[in-house]
């Protein structure tokens, strides 16, 4: 019993986690890294820093005028 509980709040842990990660947007650039893959492979991508100053850069000329704030 002790291992199944165990196994359990494990597998809770880790959503938390993973829902975290999506929510707050530091998954953004494993998705990336995984779509970039299939769509060239072999090629070099962006390294993390240089990802996220792309992101910043097209946040900056886009930005999200929905919000009511």
């Amino acid at each position: 019993m002790p291992r199944r509980l165990a196994a359990a709040l494990t597998r809770a842990w880790r959503g938390v986690v993973w829902y975290m990660r999506e929510i707050s947007g530091e998954a953004r650039y494993d998705h990336y890294l995984e779509r970039f893959a299939s769509e060239h492979p072999g090629e070099r991508p962006l390294s993390e820093k240089e990802f996220l100053r792309a992101r910043e850069a097209y946040d900056k000329e886009h930005p999200n005028t929905s919000c009511c704030c």
